[in-house]
């Protein structure tokens, strides 16, 4: 079995939810790629696909995206997981999944949609990337639901293993994970 791992991630906190993600499959003794997502050729030659973006007001970053628009048929006929990070703060804002992550999730049938909470740290921040932490008044830190992220990517495994049948862990809600 062959999963690809991909994640948009523009200062790293989301990659590193991949590789924490694309560990525990690989512990399993699934064969893992992880690959960003602008360097993806194509899905072709995976069972599965863990599909991933940072969210930056509201949105999937474009390489993301575009991967989506690049290989979308493919998708619909692969077992696709699908994770969004942004939100932070206590309790996490924004609560809601990102608009373009439905339309995405709707579009290949991916198998399960989590929301997980980010990581904000304004030294890695450009100038505007600053300037909208402050207009909506983000809080700094680390907010990243490891234990959540970890039992999601253990039930990817059993997932995997067990067919479509598999339901996800009670920790994962559909909106944020946490």
């Amino acid at each position: 079995m062959r999963v690809l791992v991909t994640v948009a991630s523009r200062h790293s906190s989301t990659r590193e939810i991949g590789t924490a993600i694309a560990r525990v499959l690989e512990a399993a003794g699934i064969e893992v790629d992880v690959i960003d997502p602008e360097a993806v050729a194509s899905v072709e030659p995976y069972d599965g696909v863990v599909l991933g973006s940072a969210v930056y007001a509201g949105r999937w970053l474009a390489s993301a995206r575009e991967l989506v628009d690049r290989e979308e048929h493919r998708l619909r006929e692969r077992r696709v997981w699908l994770l969004s990070s942004g939100p932070i703060g206590e309790p996490p804002r924004p609560r809601q999944v990102p608009a373009d992550g439905l339309a995405i999730e709707e579009r290949i049938g991916a198998v399960d949609h989590q929301v997980f909470e980010g990581k904000l740290d304004r030294s890695r921040l450009g100038f505007g990337e600053k300037v909208m932490a402050s207009s909506v008044r983000a809080d700094p830190g680390d907010y990243r639901p490891w234990d959540a992220v970890l039992e999601w990517a253990r039930w990817i495994v059993l997932a995997l293993e067990a067919g479509p049948a598999a339901t996800p862990p009670a920790s994962a809600a559909p909106v944020i994970a946490g």
